[in-house]
């Protein structure tokens, strides 16, 4: 669904119109197949391929349902969806090409704690909102946040990125 609008509480340089999900996230649009809204088999072979991912039957499976559109899904939600579609795949199978994905660069990895783990198909480099009572993701723009660290890295270091998650809950 293409919204027109800005949600309450976004920044002003927020990306209008956006791209949205059934649950009215807000997204910017990067993800890697949203580019031209063609999510077809033969499109996502394709950049399976130019990743360096043996297209099978399984992952082209997961891949569509992940690059479908920007969103943030667990390991278990990816299976429970291909499931409920008749797609037979194994929970090792989903854990696996998810976790290939990300490595060959097509999904990010959203981590809000060591137990609940997020892939996330907008591949712009970005920051999140979590809602610690619905578990929502949401989006925010990477130069809406500024962050300044005061200090120097520990010796031996380099700086490997920065991945913001700011917690929110409901207002009630």
């Amino acid at each position: 669904m293409l919204c027109r609008g800005r949600r309450r509480g976004q920044p002003q340089n927020w990306p209008i119109p956006h791209i949205c999900n059934c649950s009215g996230r807000a997204y910017t649009g990067n993800s890697l197949i949203l580019k031209d809204l063609d999510v077809n088999r033969e499109a996502i072979a394709q950049l399976l391929e130019r990743h360096g991912v043996l297209p099978t039957p399984q992952r082209l499976d997961i891949a569509e349902l992940v690059f479908a559109r920007p969103q943030h899904l667990s390991a278990d939600e990816v299976l429970s969806r291909l499931r409920a579609g008749r797609a037979r795949v194994s929970k090792a199978t989903v854990y696996n090409t998810l976790n290939l994905f990300r490595a060959r660069g097509l999904l990010r990895t959203v981590e809000i704690d060591p137990a609940r783990i997020y892939y996330d198909s907008t591949s712009a480099e970005h920051h999140h909102f979590y809602n610690v009572d619905t578990g929502e993701l949401t989006d925010i723009p990477l130069d809406a946040v500024e962050l300044k660290v005061r200090t120097g890295l520990p010796p031996g270091t380099r700086e490997d990125g920065v991945d913001v998650v700011i917690r929110v809950r409901s207002e009630s």
